[in-house]
């Protein structure tokens, strides 16, 4: 049988393999070659190139040669040869040694390029634009390498290290699930791992609050433009007095109060009005499913342009969908009215109406948000009482304010929770479809928790909050029948209740018990997700604040306590923190707090506690 060898190949010839050298060490039914470091193949003819007849004694005589490559490039620019002359061009002779040092330059691609029977020398252009490609890439290279050993020794950041810890920087966002640059420094890979490695080299500092986009949550505001407020009729109520009581840097005022007569009016701003189902507003708001209320700033679920047109008191009459109602004897809301409004309403911090409560209305209100409280706590409704602060970072200054308990705010939310039970009974009563707020209670009966550790407790025994399309207890209030419909500028399941009730009053299609669903399962997808985020960015700027004490002094609350291990509440930060515990003590007992770390990514604080001498 005869095989069809490449012309001039014989036993000591030097030809190509999978790009490296070899040389033929015998011919039979296929051709045997030895390669570097000593181990032989067998291959097929097609398997390997010729590049010089021999004889080559051995591959060792392979060395690197010098010759004359830059005249010789510049003789046949532009201009094909092949593997022969060109190893006479630029060595002086054609030999084994000869043809590998010229098919290496054709390997390395700068000045040459092809095979060896059609050889390139390439353009001047095109050698140049290459050349700078090299350079540019070998700079890269030792910016890298420059960039790990300052990483691995703790030196400083140089400005152009950015594009090196992109993939960190995703991986802390929670974008990437990976970092190559931490696998290469041997560390772990998680967002609070990526987080303190970008603080430790300086390219994040403290301010740089990763939680919101870690849930990939839009820190951008929407856009789109509002419709006219449609030309309808109104019923005037502008002869109410009413007031949108809330905190004092609110910007978005959605529901105010009024009293006439024995009747209670809760004023909500129509924002249905503007968003009908399914309208490009309306699609924005579901995609976002309620503000995000972070330290730096508020990401609304609806343009702006829609709150200032119609958040109540920021215009001086303002659009509204008004619930009236009378209080019965037990604290019951009774004979709901749904009216479309005009309304004149003044703005009030809480503090400001807490002066206030010995005046009409807010006496008469008080009282009966106080029959109201009265009803649901004897229905089981939890009085958990736990510190809250309001958290800010502006201007680089960062401050933590406790929220004081004030009377005027049990006001508000007693008449809030009115409106939200007066209106799911009706939504029951009417059959419409409608998003209820529902609670399961703890799984055994506890007793109504007293004091901040059994506060802490409790609440940890109450079930989340669930929206459904059919109404159940709402065990945390103490209701049979709740929805929430009183904040449809900032939650968009209040704004798909106001949708509905908005139908209802004026005879226009009603939304179905599938599309309430659909609406609940967007908004749930995403609710969890914003108070994590509001919750961890909250946290965030707190420890921020502590940082920039150091050995912060304060008062702690023990709240839990195992093995020596406890929790403590800080009242004036509304912080819980673990601590150490030198000795037993009792829950709800007064600790003495000094600060002795931060950990930032962990968001934890460490204090040393010792129990206060009474």
């Amino acid at each position: 049988m005869s095989h069809a060898f490449p012309a001039g190949l014989r036993e000591g010839s030097l030809v190509l393999y999978k790009s490296r050298p070899a040389r033929v060490a015998a011919l039979a039914e296929k051709i045997e070659i030895s390669l570097p470091g000593g181990e032989s193949q067998r291959v097929r003819p097609k398997d390997v190139t010729l590049l010089h007849p021999g004889p080559l004694r051995s591959l060792a005589d392979l060395q690197p040669l010098e010759g004359e490559v830059d005249a010789a490039w510049e003789l046949l620019a532009g201009e094909t040869t092949h593997l022969a002359e060109l190893a006479e061009l630029v060595f002086g002779g054609y030999t084994p040694q000869t043809a590998w040092a010229a098919w290496s330059l054709v390997g390395d691609g700068l000045l040459f390029s092809g095979a060896p029977d059609a050889i390139e020398a390439r353009s001047r252009e095109t050698v140049e634009a290459e050349r700078t490609r090299r350079e540019a890439r070998l700079a890269e290279e030792r910016a890298r390498a420059d960039f790990f050993a300052r990483a691995r020794s703790g030196g400083g950041k140089e400005p152009g290290d950015a594009r090196f810890l992109a993939d960190v920087e995703r991986l802390a966002e929670g974008r990437a699930e990976h970092s190559r640059v931490l696998q290469e420094l041997g560390k772990e890979e998680s967002a609070e791992s990526a987080h303190r490695f970008l603080l430790r080299v300086g390219h994040w500092d403290e301010t740089v609050n990763p939680y919101p986009r870690r849930h990939a949550l839009s820190l951008e505001p929407p856009i789109q433009e509002a419709p006219a407020l449609p030309d309808e009729a109104r019923v005037d109520l502008t002869r109410l007095a009413a007031y949108a009581i809330d905190d004092e840097d609110s910007r978005d005022p959605d529901d105010a109060l009024s009293l006439d007569g024995d009747r209670v009016w809760v004023h909500v701003a129509d924002v249905a009005a503007l968003v009908s189902p399914d309208s490009p507003l309306d699609l924005e708001a579901r995609g976002r499913a309620a503000n995000l209320y972070l330290p730096e700033r508020t990401v609304p679920m609806l343009p702006w342009a829609v709150t200032e047109r119609l958040g109540l008191g920021l215009q001086p009459v303002s659009p509204a969908l008004s619930l009236g109602f009378h209080l019965a004897g037990d604290g019951t809301p009774t004979g709901l009215e749904v009216v479309r409004s005009w309304v004149r309403v003044s703005r009030l911090s809480y503090a400001e109406a807490e002066g206030r409560l010995q005046e009409e209305p807010f006496r008469t209100l008080y009282a009966a948000a106080l029959r109201f409280q009265a009803r649901r706590r004897a229905a089981g409704a939890a009085p958990i009482v736990l510190p809250e602060a309001k958290v800010r970072a502006e201007g680089g200054a960062v401050t933590v304010k406790p929220i004081p308990r004030l009377r005027s705010r049990d006001l508000v939310a007693e008449v809030m929770l009115m409106a939200g039970e007066a209106a799911g009974r009706l939504a029951l009563e009417q059959g419409l479809a409608f998003p209820f707020a529902t609670q399961s209670g703890p799984d055994e009966a506890v007793p109504a928790p007293e004091g901040l550790a059994a506060s802490f407790a409790y609440r940890r025994l109450l079930k989340r909050t669930q929206m459904r399309t059919a109404p159940d207890r709402h065990a945390g209030l103490g209701l049979a029948v709740y929805s929430q419909v009183t904040s449809p500028l900032r939650r968009y399941l209040d704004l798909v209740a106001h949708q509905q009730l908005r139908a209802w009053v004026t005879g226009q299609p009603l939304l179905g018990q599938e599309e309430i669903l659909e609406r609940i399962g967007a908004a749930d997808a995403l609710t969890g997700s914003l108070r994590q985020a509001e919750r961890a960015s909250n946290r965030h700027w707190t420890l921020v604040h502590l940082s920039r004490q150091p050995g912060w002094r304060g008062t702690g609350v023990l709240v839990e306590s195992r093995g020596g291990r406890g929790t403590v509440v800080l009242p004036e930060l509304a912080f819980e923190a673990p601590l150490h515990l030198p000795q037993e003590m009792e829950l709800d007992a007064a600790v003495d707090l000094q600060l002795s770390g931060v950990d930032l990514p962990s968001l934890s604080a460490y204090f040393n506690g010792v129990p206060r001498e009474t």
